[in-house]
């Protein structure tokens, strides 16, 4: 005979079981069409777009800039040799960078221009500082002093053409530009819609980092996925403000103290980890019992802590406190989370729809299960690519 806890352990084990072989397709499948599309190359890992990193600074009659520029790009965009900007070792890039410095000059000058009350000063290079890692990326650092004719003291402006659209290996490419020009300091977005800044406003624009927050969040398929799997998960509209809420807490904090220099962790161990998130997300979201809010809070607010710090690296600032700083900070969450907001506020309606037909709950699983599968490709591939990136298994 039987008893009521063989009983019930039954269906737990048959829960179990086929929640690992769920996992384990997951895994199998995601690492088939991992190693069938190759592992993400340095060259090719752009998302079709890029960001420069400016720093002007005036002391007195000085002018000079110090930019920090993706290192194959700029390699391209200066018509080397493939074995310049497939370099993946660092001592060969700056052997690299060294051995192309008139053609980098000759590219950055043409593209990056400091003018002094209308007039075009002269850009000397003073020397490369060597490659940065931003994220996953390397960055050439490349380092000018600008002659002005006198007119130093005069009203600054600078402008930002670099890697355009119509050299054709990245799109819409911004420059994210600071000053400081004898202690008064400000900071801007350069974009090919608005390629120009006058350096004596100092205030901060915050509405360009308002949309910078909103572009990165739609553009960034990762992040949108994550909030795509809350929304399967989501029982009710006051579960999924909770859920929302505390993702929203999550990643400000760590966003705001990464971007301010304060934390960091390596983009090695996060973006592997937001794509896992994407996928622990999506098969909670097609559980069939209710996650209880006591695991599904923490869970969430410790995956909006990483996604805060992936927000940060896009942003790329690591300059010291300031109250231009705090705001333009403050703005580009602000825009995070007013994507955010759009999102669920047209998607929610459709699943409510959606979930009373008798299409819904399939649906959710399908797309629950597909969702997964990308997160757990997205997991894999960039392990692969931080494998590689570090030397291979043996280094």
């Amino acid at each position: 005979m039987t008893d009521g806890s063989t009983r019930r352990r039954g269906p737990v084990r048959r829960v179990a079981a086929a929640a690992v072989r769920a996992a384990a397709a997951l895994i199998l499948f995601s690492f088939a069409l991992c190693g069938a599309l190759g592992p993400a190359a340095p060259a090719a890992a752009h998302d079709e777009t890029t960001s420069a990193y400016a720093e002007v600074a005036r002391d007195g009659g000085r002018i000079r800039a110090e930019l920090e520029l993706e290192y194959d790009l700029l390699m391209k965009s200066a018509w080397a040799y493939a074995d310049a900007y497939e370099a993946t070792d660092r001592d060969e890039q700056v052997r690299q960078l060294a051995a192309y410095a008139d053609s980098v000059d000759d590219y950055v000058a043409e593209r990056f221009v400091v003018e002094a009350d209308g007039a075009r000063c002269v850009a000397e290079s003073v020397g490369a500082g060597g490659i940065r890692d931003r994220g996953d990326r390397p960055f050439a650092v490349v380092m000018y002093a600008y002659d002005c004719g006198g007119g130093e003291a005069g009203t600054l402006a600078v402008s930002s053409a670099l890697f355009p659209d119509g050299e054709g290996f990245v799109h819409s490419t911004r420059t994210m530009l600071g000053w400081d020009l004898d202690g008064a300091a400000g900071s801007a977005v350069l974009t090919a819609a608005e390629p120009t800044v006058e350096l004596a406003d100092t205030a901060p624009r915050i509405g360009e980092f308002f949309v910078l927050g909103a572009e990165h969040l739609l553009f960034g398929l990762d992040h949108v996925l994550f909030i795509v799997a809350l929304l399967l998960g989501a029982r009710s509209l006051r579960g999924l403000v909770l859920t929302a809420t505390t993702f929203t807490v999550a990643h400000s904090v760590t966003f705001l103290l990464a971007a301010l220099g304060i934390v960091g962790v390596p983009a090695e161990i996060v973006e592997p980890i937001i794509a896992l998130s994407i996928a622990v997300a999506a098969v909670a979201a097609i559980w069939r019992g209710e996650v209880p809010d006591r695991w599904r809070m923490p869970v969430v607010f410790a995956f909006g802590l990483l996604h805060g710090l992936g927000f940060a690296s896009a942003l790329g600032v690591d300059e010291a406190w300031s109250w231009g700083l705090l705001w333009s900070l403050l703005a580009f969450n602000v825009g995070i989370e007013a994507a955010q907001l759009a999102i669920i506020a047209v998607a929610f309606p459709l699943l409510v729809l959606l979930r009373r037909t008798a299409a819904g709950r399939p649906a959710t699983v399908v797309a629950g299960f597909a969702v997964a599968a990308v997160g757990m490709f997205w997991f894999a591939e960039r392990v692969i690519a931080g494998v590689m990136g570090a030397g291979g298994p043996l280094a």
